[in-house]
């Protein structure tokens, strides 16, 4: 096996051809990251007749490529503007764009790159180091798991609105929950709230949705105070030391960068959860493990460098089942599955044991291209982050016109807009009201998948499958989170009102 390991990376990196298509895979991907509302799905099948007719390998490499960095450059318009690019992203804007705002655009952008970059490297040695004990992991996952799964990361509302907010956190996470149930049921396949406006027969877009609740009201802030993103001139502002700091953070905090880097590859594995679930799992872990959860949601750079590392991991992991088992880990790996059977690649068991050489040329090709789009990314950060210095009027228009076109684009439902403008006054009312936003995203990601899995898991087994040895360790996780949560905010809340009470008197 160490042989075919090394030889994949030799052939990988001495062939002009592939690392050249490669280099064109990095810029496209990073382009397609960084702009709202394309995201991976509509790059991979532009892609596809382009590739058609190439060789298996270079096809496969180019690709995987750049699917793997689109989430590379997808947090830059969350940290700057605090616009996510998708549900992956919009984790990151917690804390990215309050960064932004105090002038430290550039260690934000640093942070949020250079734990990109690692993600996925973790995310493939991860992949690498399960490639014996496949099946065994990947069964162990039923559609009881999902649930309670998709119930752990729900729990994660708790730490995410702290203090007096905690009763708003879950009201806004409920109101996201009800929204995910508007579409098609997803087993009888009857249109719920929906009535006869076709657009909503597939759900609430997800794009959408997060756009109106994050883009729009922070636009709509900057351009009735106005000033800039930063609230520090420019001569203050941007400097190579502030993002070689941002870079740095990401060793200051290399456990947290190993521990949610796995976390995001494992959820990768499992079919059907996808890069939102880890990335608002592995920032509600953060916020849990951290010392002072205080910080935020004002700017921690932690709640930046946790859901990159997360998102981009996963694409290590969901590259696991679609190629062993060809059960797509995730949306964007169902098309990209589609695109390597055009180009002759069968999924199943022939992958390990006649075709192992193509599975390490794809493992090393996430390490080389996050390499790459890494290197890119930091050498370019100067001129992003000055954005954040121009003026607010200036600005808000150009962004408000980008935001609209990624609704429009991630569907092509003009309804979208529509949408868009009706959320986006919810959203600027929690904002001016000091609600938190981030439930909300979590309740609406989640809430679809959870409720799919407990049908299937009903199906199966009735309310035994809460037996499940499995759903009993899942359980109590769910249970015991909970229980901290509410215990640390309460606690806070009380230390906070005693210390008031001291100053009064």
């Amino acid at each position: 096996m160490i042989g075919t390991m090394f030889g994949a990376l030799y052939g990988l990196v001495s062939s002009p051809h592939i690392m050249g298509l490669m280099l064109i895979a990095v810029f496209f991907g990073l382009l397609v990251g960084v702009t709202p509302g394309i995201g991976g799905k509509l790059s991979i099948a532009m892609a596809i007749p382009f590739v058609y007719g190439m060789d298996t390998v270079s096809g496969c490499v180019f690709l995987l490529t750049m699917h793997a960095v689109n989430g590379t450059s997808g947090q830059i318009s969350s940290i700057m503007f605090g616009i996510p690019g998708d549900g992956d992203d919009a984790a990151t804007t917690l804390d990215g764009y309050p960064l932004a705002k105090q002038g430290q655009a550039a260690r934000a952008l640093g942070a949020s790159i250079t734990a990109s970059g690692v993600g996925g490297i973790i995310g493939a040695i991860v992949f690498a180091i399960m490639i014996p004990v496949l099946e065994p992991v990947i069964m162990m996952f039923s559609p009881a798991e999902f649930f309670l799964i998709a119930l752990l990361g729900i729990s994660f509302i708790a730490f995410l609105s702290s203090g007096d907010k905690i009763v708003k956190g879950l009201i806004v996470g409920f109101y996201g929950l009800m929204l995910s149930t508007i579409g098609m049921d997803s087993i009888t396949g009857t249109p719920r709230y929906a009535g006869h406006m076709l657009f909503l027969w597939d759900g609430v877009s997800l794009v959408t949705a997060v756009l109106a609740m994050f883009a729009v009201p922070e636009m709509i802030s900057l351009s009735t105070k106005g000033g800039s993103i930063s609230a520090v001139p420019m001569d203050k502002g941007f400097s190579y030391q502030q993002l070689l700091s941002g870079v740095m953070e990401v060793p200051r905090n290399w456990w947290l960068v190993v521990r949610t880097s796995i976390i995001g590859a494992i959820i990768g594995m499992i079919p059907g959860l996808g890069g939102s679930t880890a990335a608002w799992l592995c920032y509600g872990h953060a916020v849990q493990s951290s010392k002072h959860p205080e910080r935020f949601g004002k700017g921690a750079i932690e709640g930046v460098i946790a859901p990159e590392t997360a998102s981009n991991a996963k694409e290590g992991g969901s590259l696991l089942p679609t190629l062993f088992f060809g059960i797509p880990g995730s949306s964007g790996m169902a098309v990209l599955l589609g695109a390597f059977l055009i180009l002759g690649v069968q999924p199943g068991a022939l992958m390990v044991t006649k075709h192992l050489d193509l599975v390490w040329t794809l493992i090393w090709a996430l390490v080389v291209g996050n390499l790459i789009a890494v290197s890119l990314l930091l050498v370019i950060c100067r001129w992003v982050a000055v954005l954040t210095f121009v003026d607010g009027r200036v600005l808000v228009p150009f962004i408000l016109v980008f935001v609209s076109l990624g609704c429009f684009v991630s569907d092509f439902q003009w309804q979208n807009l529509v949408v868009l403008v009706v959320f986006s006054a919810i959203g600027y009312g929690f904002l001016r009201a000091d609600w938190p936003r981030a439930p909300f995203v979590i309740g609406l990601v989640l809430g679809g998948k959870a409720e799919a899995s407990l049908h299937q898991a009903l199906q199966l087994w009735g309310f035994s499958f809460f037996l499940r040895p499995m759903s009993l360790v899942l359980i109590a996780m769910i249970v015991g989170l909970i229980a901290y949560a509410f215990y640390k905010n309460f606690r806070s809340t009380g230390s906070n009102a005693a210390s008031r009470m001291e100053v009064s008197s």
